[in-house]
């Protein structure tokens, strides 16, 4: 089945307090997978951050609900145990345990309460959400990405292919090739054989060549010009190239590259503004938030 979201989380986590024992968070992790008939593969399923788990960043924000609600309570670091008034909602053996179920308990509605001084009546969207707070916050930060990536996309198809090549440089050279932007200047758009825009250097001491070939094209570029570019790296013996393109590639063209014995990355054009992102070109930072979480450590008392 599909990972479950934190609120269908909370009533097996609540049942499997039930025999009033301490358990660990880790414990109910693995009982809760088992419960959930999860595969290994959506076990291991990460965050958009690759930080952690989905279903343990899951467990781990249902508990935190239901302790805020008073069902669960934290014994010590890393371990919980049910409450009496957690054992009095199972009495009452209801379908299920959700925000809305939850709402019910004072305490709760004081951990979901706004804290903007404007609102202070309203209750938390976030808490309405079936995702945690944390996926929350990545999956609207991957929707601005996606956003600024098409606009990135947008703007280079409307830039000059002369700029497009100083693009292509200052990417690789930030990225680590080239050795100097103006060494990586001089090789970029310096070929022009058989299907080669540039040359440039893999590393800073030039030690292997990596040959470019970069469109800034609308149409799908398809296998007879990956063909054409890999008989242009034989022709110059060469082992390595990078296609760039704005466009995208075919599946014959990608399904191509898997087999020939010339190393050639395909970079489409989401790809290409991805990179753009993470690499500082043709952006800048206006805003970064950080986030922090309690360092337990600091509380321990020798």
């Amino acid at each position: 089945m599909a990972i479950p979201d934190f609120q269908t989380i909370m009533l097996p986590l609540v049942q499997f307090a039930s025999d009033g024992k301490e358990h660990s968070l880790r414990e109910a992790i693995d009982n809760l997978a088992s419960y959930f008939q999860l595969t290994k593969e959506e076990r291991k399923e990460l965050l958009p951050s690759g930080r952690q788990a989905r279903f343990d960043n899951r467990v781990g924000w249902s508990r935190t609900h239901l302790a805020k609600a008073g069902l669960l309570i934290s014994t010590r670091r890393g371990y919980f145990e049910i409450t009496q008034l957690g054992k009095k909602v199972l009495a009452q053996k209801p379908d299920s345990i959700d925000v809305a179920f939850l709402k019910q308990f004072p305490d709760y509605l004081e951990f979901i309460k706004p804290t903007m001084p404007d609102d202070k009546t309203a209750v938390s969207d976030e808490a309405d959400s079936s995702q945690s707070p944390e996926e929350a916050i990545e999956s609207a930060y991957q929707r601005v990405r996606q956003e600024l990536a098409k606009e990135i996309l947008t703007t280079i198809k409307g830039c000059s292919p002369a700029f497009f090549e100083r693009l292509v440089i200052d990417l690789l050279v930030q990225m680590g090739y080239g050795g100097t932007r103006k060494d990586a200047g001089e090789a970029i758009g310096g070929s022009g054989d058989g299907g080669i825009d540039g040359i440039i250097k893999e590393d800073r001491l030039g030690l292997d060549i990596v040959y470019i070939q970069a469109k800034r094209w609308e149409n799908t570029v398809s296998r007879p010009e990956i063909q054409k570019f890999a008989g242009a790296l034989q022709g110059q013996r060469a082992r390595k190239g990078i296609f760039i393109t704005t466009a995208h590639f075919s599946d014959g063209a990608k399904k191509y590259v898997s087999f020939i014995d010339s190393k050639i990355v395909l970079i489409d054009g989401n790809m290409l503004a991805q990179l753009m992102i993470d690499y500082n070109i043709g952006v800048a930072p206006f805003a970064t938030y950080e986030m922090k979480r309690l360092d337990s450590d600091y509380f321990t008392e020798e």
